[in-house]
């Protein structure tokens, strides 16, 4: 759990930086191009799709790009349609690590993840190898400044949350996928601000790593999220506090 939301975090703050050079609005765009696709174009109705352009909206992509992927995946656009697709398998060290991404290409993606992971020590394996061991949650990530932590839990667990941890400044409250929405509006209601909402893989048990090989581990993950066609990365590491301040 620890070393998913201490990366959950690096990785929102990695996001802004990467959202100047435009890599970030890529990703955010086919989560968006996705969640219409599942739920039709609606945000009040399509709680998915809703996400993700609240996620748009917090590195200030324009509204405009937002609208034009929507009518894009609706079919009022042209364009390059994407697929969604995963990949599982082993880095340094025996970490398990899913991959997400979202193509208009299966075999250039694939071409690309399985080099990354040869190239980097690791090797990519079957579908099934590394799923089991990951459970899907959303997560709701509330700044902790001031916060009462036992109230907090109690609130989460009232709007039906599933649990809640401590990471740095932040609580991580995780709930079924299909109760995210309504344990947002709960705890929006009780009067706690929700800095981010996503879905992620957790693993249920993880792997300790030393400094150098998180070092390792680290490099494969972020040359896998510096391809376009990626959107997530998960593993089942528990990265030190000294590799993640590097």
């Amino acid at each position: 759990m620890s070393g998913h939301s201490k990366w959950h975090n690096i990785r929102l703050k990695k996001g802004k930086v990467d959202a100047q050079r435009g890599k970030l609005f890529t990703k955010l765009s086919k989560d968006i191009y996705m969640a219409t696709r599942k739920g039709g174009p609606d945000p009040e109705t399509n709680f998915l799709l809703k996400v993700a352009i609240q996620r748009a909206r917090a590195v200030n992509m324009p509204a405009d790009n937002i609208k034009r992927v929507i009518e894009k995946a609706s079919g009022g656009g042209e364009g390059e349609s994407y697929e969604e697709v995963s990949y599982e398998g082993y880095g340094p060290n025996g970490v398990a690590i899913i991959v997400e991404a979202a193509t208009n290409n299966r075999n250039r993606t694939a071409a690309d993840v399985r080099s990354t992971f040869s190239k980097l020590g690791g090797n990519l394996g079957e579908t099934g190898c590394v799923s089991w061991n990951f459970t899907r949650y959303g997560v709701l990530q509330i700044p902790a400044d001031g916060i009462d932590e036992e109230e907090l839990l109690m609130a989460a667990l009232e709007a039906g949350a599933s649990d809640m941890v401590r990471e740095g400044d932040y609580f991580q409250v995780l709930t079924e996928p299909s109760a995210l929405h309504a344990v947002k509006d709960g705890l929006e209601s009780a009067g706690y601000t929700i800095e981010d909402v996503s879905f992620s893989q957790i693993a249920k048990d993880t792997v300790e790593l030393n400094v150098e090989q998180a070092r390792k581990l680290m490099r494969l993950i972020e040359t896998l999220e510096d391809f376009d066609d990626v959107q997530n990365v998960y593993s089942n590491a528990d990265i030190p506090d000294e590799a993640m301040e590097e």
